[in-house]
C-alpha cells in the first residue's frame, strides 16, 4: 500500500534519472509515492533541472500517471540493464515516440539569442519528453557497474557511484549509512558489554 504524504523530494542518487526513480521510497516503514498530483511533477522536474512548461495547457490529469508509467518503464529497463539481461524497450519506445521536437531560436530579455528544444504531442507527453530522452540516455550509456541500490535495510533507493574508490553503499550516509554504524556499534557493545 502506497502513502499518500509527499514529503521533500530526494535528490541524493548523482544522476536524476536515478533521482527520477527514487520518488518512490520508504517513509517509515511504509512504501511512499512522491508524485500524488500534476503539480509535484511539474515541481520535481523543475527541481530536477528539467524544462517542464505547460505553456497554460493543463495536462487534464493524465501528467501524474504518464510520470508513474514513465518511472516504471525505467525502473524495469534499469533494473534489466542491471543484471545484465536482454532489455524489453518497447514501451520505453513507444514513449518516445509520444513526441517530436525541433529546435528554435529564442530571443532573451537580454536581447540574446538561445536554442532551445521545443516538443510537440500530447501535453503530458510533450512536458515529460526530456525526462525521457535522458532516461534513454542513461540506460543506453551510463556505466552500469557504477548503478547501485543502497544496502540499507529496507532502503529502495537507487545511486550513481561517482566517488573516487566507487565503493559507496548507501544512499545518504546521513540516513542508511548512519543506521548500519549505529546497529553495528550496538551489536558489538552487545557482544563486548563492559
Amino acid at each position: 500500500m502506497e502513502n499518500s504524504q509527499s514529503p521533500s523530494f530526494l535528490f541524493l542518487a548523482d544522476h536524476p534519472v536515478l533521482d527520477f526513480l527514487n520518488t518512490v521510497a520508504m517513509v517509515e516503514g511504509q512504501r511512499t509515492d512522491f508524485l500524488q498530483t500534476d503539480g509535484q511533477v511539474l515541481e520535481w522536474l523543475e527541481q530536477a533541472g528539467f524544462p517542464c512548461s505547460p505553456d497554460g495547457e493543463s495536462p487534464h490529469s493524465t501528467l501524474k500517471d504518464a510520470a508513474r508509467n514513465l518511472r516504471e518503464t525505467a525502473r524495469g529497463l534499469i533494473a534489466q540493464r542491471k543484471a545484465g539481461e536482454t532489455l524489453t524497450t518497447e514501451s520505453m519506445n513507444r514513449l518516445l515516440a509520444g513526441t517530436s521536437s525541433h529546435l528554435q531560436l529564442v530571443a532573451t530579455p537580454e536581447g540574446g539569442i538561445v536554442l532551445r528544444r521545443e516538443f510537440q504531442g500530447e501535453v503530458a507527453a510533450r512536458i515529460l519528453a526530456p525526462l525521457a530522452e535522458s532516461i534513454a540516455e542513461f540506460i543506453a550509456t551510463a556505466d552500469f557497474q557504477l548503478v547501485r541500490h543502497c544496502e540499507g535495510e529496507g532502503c529502495i533507493l537507487w545511486f550513481y557511484d561517482r566517488t573516487k574508490s566507487h565503493r559507496r553503499r548507501w544512499c545518504s550516509m546521513n540516513v542508511c549509512g548512519n543506521r548500519h554504524k549505529v546497529s553495528a556499534y550496538r551489536t558489538r557493545r552487545a557482544a563486548n558489554p563492559e
